[in-house]
């Protein structure tokens, strides 16, 4: 029972997470403008992996898509691609654990499959949690070496010689170290549940039984005498049921 109960959290947990990954990846908050030096702005802006958006005062948001693929700096295309491939890791490892499932029951699969399964879904969820973290991650340090360098070229010989644009971690960042973390504790969950999973191996030496016949009288009758699969041990009554050259003398 403990085993279905692990299985099934680590498969909501895993889901929720995925849930997470795609909405992170879909936002346009990944960086927010800085209004530490300028609380009162008419202008707001706000990027994302695939637009950049600007909020007026006024309340209208326009939004650009990026329309250049190679332009893009190679960090942010390598955001992009790590957050593909953990949505993606994702889904088929959601969809291994959804036939792996204890609870539910396919056809005549058999325990050792489903733990197989169980196991493969667990180590597809956990490396798309570990994408997550590291697109977010890697935006996110960008995002800071992006800031102090603003902010040196701003101030020069102690006064301030340019204002400068610079931004901060968007919503979309914690949503992506959260969710990434939720996949990775599913897909951990997951593989605990696979040892449960598992039949276990017993070391008893089966015994079978074979008939063998007999005169008794002027009836035939038959008898059934244990056979050990080792053939080491037998029973007086399979020693005395073979007819031997003594019987007839």
């Amino acid at each position: 029972m403990s085993t279905t109960i692990c299985q099934v959290m680590g498969f909501i947990v895993s889901s929720l997470g995925l849930a997470g990954c795609i909405a992170a990846t879909g936002m346009d908050a990944w960086s927010t403008q800085d209004l530490y030096d300028n609380p009162v702005t008419a202008v707001f802006q706000y990027q994302g992996l695939w637009r950049s958006c600007i909020t007026q005062s006024s309340g209208l948001t326009e939004c650009r898509p990026y329309f250049t693929i190679l332009g893009l700096p190679a960090m942010f295309q390598a955001v992009r691609a790590l957050m593909i491939v953990g949505i993606v890791l994702g889904i088929f490892g959601l969809l291994v654990a959804l036939f792996s499932l204890k609870c539910l029951r396919m056809g005549n699969m058999e325990d050792s499959a489903k733990a197989n399964m169980t196991l493969t879904a667990g180590i597809m969820c956990i490396v798309a949690g570990l994408c997550a973290i590291c697109g977010v991650s890697v935006f996110a340090n960008m995002l800071v070496t992006n800031f102090w360098m603003s902010t040196a070229n701003m101030y020069q010989s102690g006064m301030m010689q340019t204002l400068q644009t610079r931004y901060t971690f968007g919503a979309a960042l914690f949503v992506g170290w959260v969710a990434g973390g939720l996949a990775l504790v599913g897909g951990i969950m997951m593989c605990i549940a696979c040892r449960g999973l598992v039949p276990e191996e017993t070391h008893y030496k089966a015994v079978s039984y074979k008939s063998a016949g007999y005169r008794s009288g002027t009836a035939y009758e038959t008898k059934k005498i244990p056979v050990v699969d080792n053939n080491t041990v037998k029973s007086d009554e399979g020693r005395r049921s073979y007819p031997s050259k003594y019987d007839y003398v």
